[in-house]
């Protein structure tokens, strides 16, 4: 107890201020506002301003330990024996007796929740829970995980009628989760909690450090906006994975498709509703301004490059607000494209399986709106492209229009922080198509492209535990003749040491 008249120095959570209540669009652009309004009044955001959510959740700079409200949580290992900054923090707070009542829990596995009393904190129990030890080749297991530890906590909390429980940054620290992967989770695992199940739960505290701040000053309003403004600006912002309608983690593979109305032609039951329903979904029926008066000027030289930058930009803009908003899941199903692990230098590795691109079975508008919203928070900072041409046949081949398209619409960051294009298992025809579309149809790519004829080549330049590769890629790899020995060695060599020089 603390003496008479001192302050106490535990925090009571009713006292802190709101997210709601925090001014919203600090130092936003407001023509980046504008240029997406348009775009965006058809397409509304995936997580909506929602005032009353936003009352709900507090951004809280300090030790979880010390604040008073029904539950704190604790992150912990598999023994629930961490000694990480947090944890000792509860401990000492708490006193002796958790330790004694975290022995008869007889541990916790990773992804679950336990609740023990606490003791001589101000919160009246602890919500202990096992983050992921997280590798990059096991990203989409570790995801899992972490949703399932943030999900667990809150579904404790409902069932045992709490009114408030305030979140520890989990599993980010000696565990190694990169801190914004797992604040997307965290946040989108909260908010989908709180809009389907959290009428009883009246306050979610996220408590943060100097260091963590920041990114979650950054990324809530992409998930708890506060205006109807703020959610439009935020929406090409929000990544391309966003979960179920409960916020868990998508894994293709696991789910079980199945087509309505098997083998039945449903072209004569087409009406007129149906096709008059399409009317005005096409670019063609859209407000775009008057781009041959544009494209006139550009070849007459009566546009600036600024004033043209600025044009390709308000393009780009638009496409990556549709990108936001259109439900894609069809084409993700498709798992062609996936982040995995790091280069030797320390750059995003992304991964391209030709073989699952069926062209002529999908919309390659919605695979181009597709790779947008996937590409776009990547390409911020240097990366790779690794492209699995292994085993493809015609109908997995890109149109070369539809390439050089997808180059002319990308921003400049695209182009300039990509660092090198592995074309993995090129056939002949490949080669010299690829050399034709390098070098006549863009520029600035031919020299960043590298033919890899085996995977001994790659990992030379991504390690294997860096790289998700499918199976039947290694198969394929197994089961090919190469020769690493003899007359071949000198130019097998000097093909695998090109990566010290991209």
């Amino acid at each position: 107890m603390d003496p008479l008249g001192a302050r106490s120095q535990f925090v009571d959570v009713q006292t802190l201020s709101t997210w709601e209540r925090q001014p919203d669009l600090e130092g936003k652009d407001t023509d980046e506002c504008n240029d997406c309004l348009d775009s965006q009044q058809a397409f509304p955001s995936p997580f909506p301003y929602r005032e009353d959510i936003n009352r709900k959740i507090v951004l809280y700079n300090g030790d979880v330990a010390l604040l008073n409200c029904t539950a704190i949580v604790n992150t912990s290992n598999e023994t629930l024996t961490d000694k990480n900054p947090i944890s000792e923090s509860i401990h000492k707070h708490a006193g002796p007796e958790l330790r004694d009542e975290l022995l008869k829990l007889k541990g916790c596995r990773t992804g679950e929740a336990k609740m023990t009393k606490g003791f001589s904190l101000a919160a009246r129990f602890i919500i202990h829970t096992v983050g992921p030890k997280y590798k990059a080749k096991y990203r989409t297991a570790a995801e899992s995980s972490l949703y399932s530890c943030y999900r667990n906590v809150m579904q404790l909390a409902k069932e045992q009628a709490m009114v408030s429980v305030a979140f520890c940054v989990v599993s980010t620290g000696k565990r190694g989760y990169p801190l914004e992967d797992a604040t997307h989770i965290a946040f989108r695992t909260v908010r989908r909690f709180l809009e389907n199940h959290g009428e009883s739960i009246e306050t979610v505290v996220f408590a943060v450090t100097d260091v963590e701040e920041p990114t979650y000053r950054k990324l809530l309003p992409l998930y708890y906006p506060r205006s109807e403004v703020e959610e439009r600006v935020s929406l090409p912002l929000i990544p391309a994975d966003i979960g179920n309608s409960e916020g868990e983690p998508v894994v293709p593979e696991r789910q079980i498709r199945i087509a309505e109305k098997p083998g039945i032609d449903d072209s004569e039951e087409d009406t007129l509703d149906s096709h008059l329903g399409q009317v005005g979904t096409h670019a063609f029926a859209r407000m775009e301004g008057d781009v041959d008066k544009q494209r006139k000027l550009i070849l007459q030289g009566q546009l600036s490059d600024a004033t043209m930058q600025k044009q390709h930009q308000r393009n780009y803009n638009r496409w990556l607000c549709r990108a936001r908003a259109e439900d894609l899941s069809d084409i993700a199903a498709l798992k062609a494209l996936y982040q995995t692990g790091v280069d030797i230098y320390g750059r995003t590795v992304m991964v391209l399986v030709g073989r699952n691109v069926p062209v002529n079975l999908i919309d390659m508008e919605k695979a181009l709106l597709y790779f947008i919203h996937v590409m776009d928070h990547i390409t911020v900072k240097e990366y790779v492209m690794v492209y699995f041409h292994t085993l493809t046949e015609e109908r997995n081949h890109l149109d070369s229009e539809f390439l050089k398209k997808l180059y002319e619409i990308v921003d400049a960051k695209f182009k300039n922080n990509l660092k090198a294009f592995y074309f993995v298992h090129p056939s002949f025809r490949s080669k010299v198509s690829t050399w034709f579309f390098t070098t006549f149809s863009v520029s600035g790519l031919k020299e960043k492209v590298h033919h890899i004829e085996n995977l001994r080549q790659l990992f030379s330049c991504i390690l294997p535990e860096q790289i998700d590769i499918p199976p039947f890629v290694l198969d394929y790899d197994a089961r090919k003749k190469y020769t690493s020995l003899g007359p071949f060695a000198g130019p097998h060599e000097a093909k695998v040491n090109f990566c010290l020089r991209v």
